[in-house]
């Protein structure tokens, strides 16, 4: 929650002037203060994750709230682990009243950041459209955290800061009804970032330029929304070598499935199918926070997707920007059409390896449920970075295959590709296939968010909107910068 003041110092972690105190608890290692371990000796603490106790200590002001949380084994302490320790304390300290919370950070190896990270997201809400929450449900806010390490963590700390940040403000976008944030109010958030960062410009296409410049596919999809589409380009100049990356994020701000309408138990969460533009919109502004020296193309296309007498309609036959022509058999299979044009058009600005994020397909929230974002690639050096980078940030994903069988299910009867194949087989694998088409054979991954963008129901994210994507994007960026890529 952008907000909350984060620092880092060394030293002593009892010599704090925060109103509450986080000690991790491990398995085998006595902790420091005789008291405390009192606690663990009889049972009331425990190293077990996500378990918690809470005590005081004596300070020289009086007592201090000690809250001890549950970290396993030292050698099975990982960056994740943390996460989820930092969000189950921060949970607590929010439920007592806590204002001011001082961690002392149980090891390196990227610890120190994941407990900022945990922490902030956890501490994460959205109320904006409550008039008067009741007191009980307005518990008093964490205004600060610091993270206390034997070593200099000021730097990691920060960074993971932004990056926490980034993905809040990504949900907050998420969050937003769809007659708030729709492609315009998207356009105007991305014009704001890059107001505010020297080296990320932004430009917007409406409706005449989308259909002018030739996108085909996306004009089509936005034909029967009354809501003025918009292709938003963010440009981040942070350097003059290395690839440029291509980051593409689908933004369909409501989605009813057009002609072929969708039911309409939960069309309400059809907001979230913006998830993948929010992630590269609010990535792109922690890059440009951190000053990374790196190159990137963002490409939105943002729009709602309608039924009305203009909507594109079952068996009409489109031209993307490539060339390439579309037989729209389904209307509901909106996103990889504006996908298309979006991918054919980061192509021609000279993108050289690409990411793509999109809320693509139910078929893969049946396959991989919401552990696991599906990944698919046409170069497997660039799939192993993209996954290290998920990996890093817990944000963890599982390749799906691509292959010439499949690509045989997209051709269609009447036009070079159909956007949706009678035999609905390997879905997700099919849609991947048909962005494939787009990419010019450039090393790209496509991320299916679906199942992760929303009821990710992880301990720092709960069952709401997530902003999933966006420490991946920043982490690979960091990757490119640094040459490990």
């Amino acid at each position: 929650m952008p907000g909350v003041a984060v620092k880092a110092r060394a030293g002593n972690p009892a010599e704090t002037d925060a109103d509450t105190r986080v000690i991790a608890v491990l398995e085998g290692e006595p902790l420091d203060d005789s008291e405390l371990q009192e606690l663990v000796d009889s049972g009331e603490a425990k190293p077990g994750p996500r378990k918690v106790a809470v005590a005081h200590e004596r300070t020289d002001g009086g007592r201090r709230r000690v809250i001890l949380v549950g970290l396993g084994k030292r050698d099975e302490l990982d960056r994740e682990k943390a996460r989820v320790a930092a969000a189950v304390a921060a949970g607590r300290a929010r439920e007592l009243g806590s204002q001011s919370l001082s961690w002392a950070s149980p090891g390196g190896g990227g610890v120190a950041g994941a407990l900022v990270e945990g922490t902030l997201l956890a501490l994460y809400r959205f109320d904006r459209f409550k008039s008067s929450p009741d007191d009980d449900e307005k518990p008093s806010e964490v205004e600060s955290l610091e993270v206390v390490a034997e070593g200099d963590v000021e730097d990691e700390v920060e960074r993971a800061r932004v990056r926490a940040d980034a993905q809040n403000l990504a949900r907050d976008l998420q969050n937003n009804p769809s007659n708030v944030a729709t492609p315009t109010f998207l356009a105007d958030r991305a014009k704001e970032l890059a107001g505010e960062h020297e080296r990320l410009s932004f430009e917007a296409w409406d409706r005449d330029a989308i259909a002018k410049a030739g996108m085909g596919a996306f004009t089509a999809v936005a034909r029967g929304t009354y809501e003025e589409p918009k292709l938003i380009v963010l440009r981040y100049e942070g350097g003059d070598t290395g690839p440029m990356l291509g980051y593409v994020g689908k933004a369909v701000t409501f989605d009813t499935g057009g002609i072929s309408i969708k039911p309409s138990s939960k069309m309400h969460e059809m907001k979230f199918d913006m998830s993948g533009g929010a992630a590269v919109i609010e990535a792109m502004d922690a890059i440009a926070t951190l000053e990374l020296p790196v190159r990137i193309l963002a490409v939105v296309p943002a729009t709602e997707n309608m039924p009305s007498g203009r909507s594109v309609k079952p068996g009409d036959i489109v031209t993307a920007l490539n060339g390439k022509t579309i037989e729209v058999n389904n209307t509901d299979a909106e996103g990889r059409l504006i996908l298309a044009d979006a991918l054919s058009y980061a192509v021609r600005e000279g993108a050289e390896r690409i990411v793509d994020l999109a809320t693509l397909t139910g078929a893969i929230l049946t396959s991989l449920g919401s552990t696991y974002v599906g990944l698919f690639s046409n170069d497997d050096g660039w799939y192993e970075a993209v996954h290290a980078a998920g990996d890093a940030t817990g944000e963890i994903g599982w390749r799906l295959p691509l292959h010439p069988e499949i690509f045989e299910l997209t051709k269609g009867e009447y036009a070079d590709l159909t956007n949706a194949s009678e035999q609905r087989k390997a879905m997700s694998s099919y849609a991947a296939e048909f962005l494939r088409q787009f990419v010019d054979d450039r090393p790209w991954v496509h991320m299916d968010i679906a199942g992760t963008a929303w009821g990710l129901g992880r301990a720092y994210v709960g069952k709401g909107a997530s902003g999933f994507g966006v420490r991946t994007l920043v982490e690979l960026a960091e990757r490119v910068a640094g040459g490990d890529v």
